[in-house]
């Protein structure tokens, strides 16, 4: 490993840690601090999701353009700004202001994706994709317990302040990373433009249902796992612990596997944890649940590998960029329909999540590219 991924790794552990202090409990903060209904929760969340679609082309383009150095650095300032304005905000709307400005931290995915694969040396690239999301998955282990113990103790809103202190260091060490060239196609020999790319269309297709399916049985999950099945916030602090630890180990795991394979193979986890959180009925059984959870962020390296492998280098953070908005528009999208969904029927949005994702794992398995890209 060289330096430059030392430090990133470093600085995404602590990344994790903070960000697993509160990222899970918004929903619940903003049940209890603000008093709103489920469905107004799922469109705070779907508002969310907003700003973080609209910054993920842009950053990837000027990733390619400009560099990614300054990009990474920004996204971790601000990330440390939006902290403290919702760890200090008494009112909603200026603590709508700090979560919808971290939210606009997202544009550092595809700078960051393709910082860690210009350096990667020898290693794969699915490898050193996971890399990423395995070191942030540690850092979120000790997150939601810590914060859960917090939050029983001192109130959620202390979780912020410390989230913040552990960002102020996490900077540091993103400080020390090094600037890379920027890559250039050969100007007479342009490669083709990703729209008429077919490959890498059918590619995105395919990951947008992917995600969609995967995805909509999560957002209010934690008001379901409080509200309904009543856990205590150190409880469920604890299970999201336990996802946290299945992140990293599944993204470590899934580092040496064919990406076609592995993607398909991380839908099928969440499947499992679809069922596990309807049907359970203790907390080992949400815990596991959350656990297999892991498989949703491990299959997200799996895709930009296969990505990876349909495009030229020139164009890497733009298609980094494509696959990072497509994420985030289905982040817009779901949460109010989970909340809506909430509001008639608490558990009804499982079996809804689990039958998408067995038609998205049949046309995974039809359309993936087939090619190994993890060589």
């Amino acid at each position: 490993m060289n330096r430059n991924l030392f430090f990133v790794a470093a600085a995404l552990f602590l990344w994790g840690f903070g960000e697993g202090m509160f990222i899970n409990f918004v929903p619940i903060y903003l049940d209890a601090q603000f008093l709103l209904s489920k469905y107004e929760i799922g469109l705070i969340l779907g508002a969310f999701g907003f700003f973080m679609a609209i910054t993920h082309i842009p950053a990837g383009r000027l990733a390619d353009r400009v560099g990614r150095r300054p990009l990474l650095i920004g996204a971790w300032m601000l990330g440390l700004a939006s902290t403290l304005t919702m760890g200090i905000a008494l009112t909603l709307p200026l603590f709508l202001i700090g979560l919808f400005a971290y939210g606009l931290t997202a544009f550092v995915s595809s700078p960051l994706a393709s910082y860690v694969t210009a350096a990667r040396g020898k290693w794969p690239v699915g490898t050193v994709l996971s890399l990423t999301t395995a070191t942030f998955g540690m850092g979120m282990v000790l997150g939601p317990v810590t914060s859960g113990w917090i939050g029983d103790n001192y109130g959620m809103r202390m979780s912020f302040y410390v989230a913040a202190v552990v960002f102020v260091f996490s900077n540091a060490f993103m400080y020390f990373i090094e600037r890379q060239p920027i890559d250039h196609h050969d100007p007479d020999s342009p490669p083709p433009g990703l729209r008429s790319n077919k490959r890498f269309i059918t590619l995105m297709a395919v990951l947008a249902l992917a995600i969609f399916s995967m995805y909509i049985a999560q957002p209010l999950t934690p008001n379901f796992l409080e509200g309904v099945r009543g856990l205590s916030l150190s409880q469920t602090g604890l299970i999201f612990t336990i996802g946290a630890l299945g992140n990293s180990l599944m993204a470590i795991t899934f580092s040496r596997v064919n990406p076609r394979r592995g993607f398909l193979t991380a839908q099928a986890l969440v499947i499992l944890f679809a069922l596990l959180i309807w049907k359970g009925t203790g907390m080992p059984i949400f815990a596991l649940g959350y656990f297999l959870l892991g498989g949703f962020r491990a299959g997200r390296p799996m895709a930009m590998a296969q990505a990876r492998e349909l495009v030229h280098e020139s164009q890497m953070g733009i298609t980094y960029g494509i696959m990072e908005t497509i994420s985030a528009m289905v982040f817009i999208l779901t949460p109010p329909i989970a909340g809506f969904l909430f509001e008639v029927d608490p558990f009804i949005v499982y079996p809804i999540s689990i039958g998408m994702i067995a038609v998205s794992i049949v046309l995974s398995s039809i359309y993936l590219p087939r090619k190994d890209a993890h060589a």
